[in-house]
């Protein structure tokens, strides 16, 4: 390219369509290579979502900056298996690589994304859902909540594994926070279930097992950060998750009550207690216990779905109604608002640090040529639709080995997302099945986080080897979840269809 660049020419953005803008006259040099430096010339008119870089011309360099950009990644999992922490890594090394492929335009890139994901508004309602399953577990509802469970499974094969799912279910689906419903599961069902002589490993598969589901049942921190990155609606990703979830659960119980019946030894029955309510004394105590989780659900959920509020509003008024169920609850406190809300910000600056840092690591990838070389590769390389969205899962399951789901998320969604609108995929499916290799990789030894959550409230009795067989057959519930999502796409589409209408 020489001279002048002049009147509106194409982009290629992220996610791999061509947007046109408007670029100002400006001097540009022989054959230059596609970078994130924003004084050669300004473009106005251009989409600038936290996850997505604006694109100038420099000179030169373009294979040597493709080079650098398909070594980002080894270079970043070297750093993390290193020791550093997962933030500190992305940004480094999005930094370091920067300033061999941008030069001083890194710094701009930093700045950039700093503003970007600051000023982000859906990002606003990760402290609000967390400070939501913070409350949560310190209110008594999930105590209440597992009492009426029981009430109406212990007389099942596996009743305790079963109600110990359903307990996961309702908490997921009211707070959004992973780790905080695998906590008040194991907290709540591990000591019935060891004194009723529950098999250490069923046990352990199905306290992992229910805590994951806060993954794929909405609403999820998780879908909160992916939803930005991927450009796709909030609201879609909630709909989209809430059949796929609920198949999970319902698989789970399945497989619970199947080898309670073909074994019980695994899973005893409980006896009869002397002093079991009646009918009419369940349905007391079950609509006492699940009436105000299921208006938190509505007040999040419902209104999302319904179009009536933002992510954020939502979490926002699931916040105040934390707050106000714990009162009502006696359970409400300085020290508890205290302790909730230092937890909130704890773990929400580590979040941001993380979106931040994959922000930038994405952005450097795409400034130095990365994602154009890798869709040449593709085209040339005569892959079918399916091989490269098989690659895509196994790289992000392999991911999860070694990263937390954010990490993943920030690192394969921008990259991923361009490919499959090139082969035509929908979105929303596509970011549907991604959660649920992702909540996989979260249950899958070694690395596992949910046995690193139980690990943490179990008693020692209960063995490390115990908890990796026992998630196994949970893995292949949650793999086959995957196949029928895959082979029958409208289990993802079909409801935010019925919302908002043909996306097509």
């Amino acid at each position: 390219m020489r001279g002048a660049l002049r009147h509106d020419t194409r982009v290629l953005q992220p996610w791999g369509g061509l947007r046109k803008i408007r670029l100002e006259p400006g001097n540009l040099a022989d054959q230059g290579s596609l970078v994130h430096q924003h004084d050669r010339f300004r473009a106005t008119g251009f989409r600038r979502d936290f996850a997505q870089p604006w694109y100038t011309y420099s000179p030169g360099s373009k294979g040597m900056n493709e080079a650098a950009s398909f070594i980002m990644l080894p270079v970043l999992l070297l750093v993390i298996l290193a020791g550093f922490p997962v933030a500190f890594s992305l940004i480094s090394v999005a930094f370091a690589f920067g300033l061999y492929t941008l030069g001083d335009g890194v710094i701009v890139q930093l700045l950039s994304k700093i503003e970007d994901t600051a000023t982000n508004s859906v990002l606003a309602a990760v402290p609000l859902f967390i400070f939501m399953g913070v409350m949560l577990e310190r209110s008594g509802i999930a105590d209440r909540l597992f009492e009426a469970v029981h009430l109406w499974t212990r007389r099942l094969p596996g009743g305790l594994a079963v109600g110990a799912i359903g307990l996961g279910t309702i908490f997921a689906a009211a707070s959004g926070v992973v780790g905080a419903t695998e906590t008040v599961i194991g907290m709540l069902a591990i000591p019935v279930m060891m004194r009723h002589n529950y098999d250490k490993r069923l046990l352990s598969g199905t306290i992992c097992a229910g805590g994951s589901l806060g993954t794929v049942i909405p609403p999820s921190i998780t879908v909160i950060v992916l939803g930005p990155v991927a450009s796709v609606s909030v609201g879609d990703l909630f709909a989209g998750l809430l059949a796929p979830g609920l198949i999970m659960a319902l698989l789970f119980v399945a497989y619970v009550m199947t080898i309670a019946t073909l074994n019980p030894s695994l899973a005893p029955r409980e006896p009869p207690a002397p002093d079991e309510p009646n009918l009419l004394e369940k349905l007391k105590i079950t609509a006492i216990a699940l009436i105000p989780p299921i208006l938190l659900i509505f007040t999040v959920l419902g209104t999302i779905l319904m179009g009536l509020a933002t992510p954020t509003e939502a979490a926002a008024c699931g916040a105040l109604g934390t707050i106000i169920l714990a009162a009502i609850y006696r359970r409400i406190s300085i020290g508890v608002l205290w302790t909730a809300m230092s937890h909130s910000a704890g773990i929400t600056a580590m979040i941001l640090l993380i979106v931040l840092g994959g922000s930038m690591f994405a952005g450097v990838f795409f400034a130095a040529g990365g994602m154009m070389a890798i869709q040449s590769m593709l085209s040339s390389s005569g892959l079918e639709g399916w091989q490269a969205l098989c690659i895509i899962l196994g790289l992000a399951f392999v991911l999860g080995f070694m990263m937390d789901l954010i990490s993943v998320i920030l690192i394969i969604i921008p990259i991923a997302m361009p490919i499959v609108l090139l082969f035509g995929y929908d979105p929303v499916w596509f970011c549907i099945a991604f959660l649920v290799v992702l909540q996989t990789s979260y249950l899958t030894p070694p690395m596992a986080p949910s046995i690193f959550y139980l690990r943490a409230i179990a008693p020692p009795e209960i063995r490390l080897g115990d908890m990796y067989v026992g998630v196994l057959p949970f893995i292949a519930v949650q793999l086959l979840t995957l196949a029928l999502i895959l082979a029958f796409p409208q289990i993802a589409l079909w409801f935010p269809g019925v919302l908002s209408g043909p996306k097509w």
